[in-house]
Parts: structure tokens; sequence; C-alpha cells
């Protein structure tokens, strides 16, 4: 057999051997990434089913006056999934707090879907009826962009665009930005922490856009976080992912002040 030539053995570059290390190292830790989200997913499940509690109607109904209209946009925490009582709703405690601020009935109206993306918000203003004009409309969306990886900036676009249709509509707009993923245990680390990082950069788009198109802001990371943190099991519900009825009301209680001078100042 003839022997081989040393000149045709040619070492690794340097280069060449670092881009085939990083991208084993890529390779690997995107398959520990996926074997942590289905560890997350199996943990999680849906032990509260895909639709949340219906609880649009006038709240505080013998207060005098016309109705303030209060329109709830966005995903599941806007629409209320974890809440065991249509009272203890996000959109309901708005309304019902609200109503009390006001000395006027709300009616509640919720168009917020679960399980929704940024991306999804144009169909939801699409779908009101076209003689519908509420006085303010609340807009909380993120979660579902985070562990889907859409792309920050087009989530916040989304977002974006869904205040100005609203505010083209002389609706005055309150947005609660995205929760800070880091606050789901249920969820392994390290991809808990990577969700937290991708969440508050999430948080931080929004909140340029919104304001950008007239909407008041609220962090619900520095609102509400802190809470999540300190007592995961009273704040959360039963798949340790929604809020529960304490969750939802400490939220309310965020979201309120930025509701009431809205309204005073908007309407």
């Amino acid at each position: 057999m003839a022997r081989r030539s040393r000149r045709s053995i040619r070492p690794l570059r340097p280069a060449a051997t670092a881009v085939a290390l990083g991208g084993a190292v890529l390779a690997g830790a995107r398959i520990g990434l996926m074997r942590q989200a289905a560890i997350a997913r199996r943990r999680i499940g849906k032990p509260l089913g895909e639709d949340a509690l219906d609880a649009d109607r006038v709240w505080r109904s013998a207060l005098p006056g016309e109705p303030v209209e209060l329109l709830m946009l966005g995903d599941s925490i806007a629409a209320g999934l974890g809440a065991h009582r249509r009272k203890d709703t996000l959109g309901a405690r708005l309304a019902k707090e609200l109503a009390a601020q006001l000395q006027r009935p709300v009616r509640l109206r919720t168009a917020a879907v679960v399980g929704a993306e940024s991306s999804t918000l144009g169909a939801q203003i699409d779908d009101l009826p076209d003689d519908y004009r509420p006085d303010i409309a609340v807009i909380i969306v993120g979660g579902n962009d985070v562990t889907h990886r859409v792309p920050v900036a087009t989530a916040a676009s989304h977002l974006g665009t869904a205040v100005e249709r609203m505010r083209g509509r002389g609706v005055a707009v309150v947005v609660g930005t995205c929760p800070d993923l880091g606050a789901l245990r249920a969820v392994p680390q390290p991809l808990r922490s990577i969700g937290s990082r991708i969440s508050q950069q999430l948080a931080a788009a929004q909140a340029v856009r919104a304001e950008a198109a007239g909407a008041r802001v609220v962090s619900l990371r520095r609102a509400v976080g802190p809470f999540f943190l300190i007592d995961p099991d009273g704040m959360f519900s039963l798949d340790r992912f929604h809020p529960s009825a304490l969750g939802y009301r400490r939220t309310a209680d965020a979201l309120l002040p930025a509701l009431v001078d809205a309204v005073t100042s908007d309407g």
C-alpha cells in the first residue's frame, strides 16, 4: 500500500476549529433548550383549559350615568384565564375599581384571546362591531411572543400599530407591558433566565412603541413582578403560569391609576 503523502494531511486551522466547535456548542445548546421547553410544557399542561370566564357585562350598574366602555385586548392575561370567578378576572376587577373611582357604571367587553400573540391584535380590533366605540382600551400581550420566539422588534411593531388604530378612533389606551417570564418557576434553568431576558427586552421595546403611539404604559414587571417572585403560590393559579385571583387583583391595582388618568384626561 502506498504511503500517504504528509502534504495531503492538513491540520485544521484555528479559525476553522473554533467555528466547528462553536457550531457544535450551539447545536447542543439548542437541543438542551428544546428539551427544557418540553419539560416546561409537561409541567404546566393545560389544567385551566383554553377558555377564560365570560365576565362581559355592566359592572356597578346601580351607579348613575351612562356606562364607561372598557375594552380588553391581548392574550390570556387580558382575557382573565386562571380566575375561577367572573369577578376575579382582570377585566372585571378593572371595571369594578374604575366604576368606584369614577362613580359611574362600566361596561366590559373582552376581545382578548387566550394564546394570542401581538400579531393578532389587528384581528381582535377588526372583529369588533362597527358601531362599538370604547372609551378606553387595555392591552396586555407579549408572553406568547416570547415563548414562540417572535422577534422583539416585530412584536413591538404590531403593538404600536394596534395602539395607533385605537387612538385614531379617539380611544384612550393603557398598555401593560410583557410580564417577566423569569417568575415562572415551572420553567427550568437556563430557559427561565433566557425567557426573563427576552421578556424584559420586549417590555422595553413595547413601552417605546406604545408611548410613541399615544398610550399610557405600565411596567407589569416593576409594578407586580416582585409579588409573583415573593409569593408564587398565592399569585399564580393552578397551572403556575397564569395569575390567580390575587394575581389579577395586584395587576388591576397597578393598572388602575393609568386608567383613571386616561379616562378623565382623554374623555
